[in-house]
């Protein structure tokens, strides 16, 4: 268990959360408030994660009206008023939750016990599922500079994004709980699926599960950890023959064994946020499954090494270049004569791979973009000409993105500093060119003219064109639709080229 100190916002969320939920469980009375803390203490020691106890403010004298004081026939009236604890006692539970290495939170629920949690320096805020839309209180919390845990039972999917909107435009620290708010809650109701859609509701937020299940169900939590859940809360209680504890608090050994399957499934999920590094244990026993690249007949040094040169066969021998290092981004020269069914390897071939020049060219597309403003839709495929290879991409190319293709077409065209696109025409295909960043010179059957942004140009099938700018250029194309066999170059070796493309799928991130 982590210390209780006093944690920066964003840490408080940086490892597993687990908020053990005493409510009115310390019954009104500090000792057994006590006792309970000390024994979820030891509970929670061995775990290596980041533990808080919270508790519940309620300013009673305003909180319940006054027509409903001392109503024993109304069950929360009865429960609150025979739990109230004064706030010297509260400072006792709390003194003793931080020097049990807890962090501390309470669930204000009114605005006066919001500036008891700012007087107490708690570490956080707890939001009810029946205050998520309590503006007036939520106005009065974001005032503090605490982090905020919200939980989400009942809510509509509006009052949640209304909710999210008003944390995020004003920069808070929170994370979301999936909730059911039924006590305890059958597991047809748990819903657990609701973690993930949060997750891509409200991409990049914190998401957790609070939890009401039966305290032996410790199936529930493994789930939620798979379905994304790193916050976690549970009602607790310390059951003593005085103290009897309700259906859905969890006794210490309970929480202890709720932990260990919890512990057991971030064990299996593992790392989730980004690629595991290479294991290389498992890098060499995946290697001896490949199939080794070997001559298919005699090559001789200084020969450039093609797919019809070669074989793949298993098993590789020890060193040599394997099918998956052979690609169209690959090429291999042979740098000493090769027998025929002899393997290819680095003592006598040379590999040239081209594909660090195209991430180059991803990088520079990426800037240009970032540059102009120029808005581009989420998951379009980014189309790299290079019509005399790569080599000369700089000289002659263009980046193009397909935004739509139906009966209308359209496209952003990508120039980068002093490249030209070669000179070709289309046989069924209008289009029209509107100039959005930078300078283009525009050829039209050999005519040139002088592109500034905002100009736009039509160019009607049969019109050779061909265009270049000095410093760049983003152009939109309008047109008819794009078929694949309707470009033509007047430079038959581009026509020849069938590897003058390359396409990428993930270049935006």
């Amino acid at each position: 268990m982590t210390t209780a100190a006093p944690t920066p916002h964003d840490a408080l969320f940086d490892r597993p959360l687990f908020v053990l939920e005493m409510a009115n469980n310390h019954m009104g009375d500090v000792a057994h408030g006590i006792a309970l803390i000390r024994a979820f203490a030891d509970v929670c020691r061995p775990f290596p994660y980041r533990f808080a106890f919270k508790l519940q403010y309620r300013d009673l004298d305003t909180f319940i009206h006054p027509a409903m004081r001392g109503r024993d026939d109304v069950k929360y009236v009865k429960r609150f008023s025979e739990t109230r604890l004064s706030r010297e006692q509260f400072d006792t539970l709390v003194a003793e939750v931080r020097s049990q290495g807890f962090l501390c939170l309470s669930t204000p629920f009114d605005e006066a016990s919001v500036a008891v949690i700012e007087e107490q320096q708690l570490d956080a805020i707890k939001i009810a599922s029946c205050s998520m839309s309590d503006w007036p209180l939520l106005e009065r919390v974001v005032q503090t500079e605490r982090p905020l845990i919200v939980s989400t039972a009942g809510s509509t999917l509006e009052e949640l994004d209304r909710l999210v909107s008003f944390l995020t435009h004003r920069n808070k620290s929170f994370a979301i709980l999936h909730c059911v708010g039924e006590y305890p809650t059958p597991d047809a109701n748990m819903h657990l699926s609701q973690v993930e859609f949060l997750r891509r509701r409200y991409p990049g937020g914190r998401v957790g599960f609070s939890t009401h299940e039966n305290p032996d169900n410790t199936d529930i939590v493994k789930i939620a950890v798979a379905k994304g859940a790193r916050i976690f809360e549970k009602h607790v209680g310390l059951p003593t023959e005085q103290h009897p504890i309700n259906a859905y608090s969890a006794s210490p050994e309970q929480v202890r064994l709720w932990l260990e399957a919890a512990q057991y499934a971030l064990l299996l999920c593992g790392e989730g946020e980004q690629r595991l590094p290479v294991n290389e244990a498992e890098r060499a026993s995946l290697r001896s499954l490949r199939r080794g690249v070997f001559a298919r007949r005699p090559i001789s040094a200084g020969e450039v090494v093609h797919a019809e040169d070669v074989y793949f066969a298993f098993p590789p021998q020890d060193g040599q270049y394997t099918a998956n290092d052979w690609s169209k981004y690959a090429t291999f020269t042979a740098e000493a004569d090769i027998s025929q069914d002899a393997a290819l390897e680095p003592s006598n071939a040379g590999r040239r791979d081209v594909r660090d020049k195209v991430w180059e060219i991803v990088q520079r597309v990426r800037a240009q973009l970032q540059h102009s403003h120029v808005v581009v839709p989420g998951r379009v495929d980014l189309e790299i000409s290079h019509h005399y290879g790569l080599d000369r991409f700089d000289e002659f190319g263009l980046t193009m993105l397909t935004v739509v293709n139906r009966s209308y077409c359209k496209k952003l065209l990508m120039l980068l500093p002093g490249q030209k696109h070669p000179e070709q025409y289309h046989q069924r295909k209008e289009e029209t060119f509107h100039v959005l960043q930078g300078q283009l010179i525009l050829e039209l059957d050999g005519v040139e003219r002088l592109c500034q942004p905002g100009d736009v140009v039509t160019v009607e099938p049969g019109v050779r064109h061909a265009f270049r700018s000095e410093d760049g250029a983003i152009i939109e194309e309008l047109s008819s639709t794009h078929f694949l066999n309707d470009s033509f170059y007047t430079d038959e070796a581009i026509n020849a080229n069938r590897e003058r493309k390359t396409l990428l799928s993930y270049w935006m991130d």
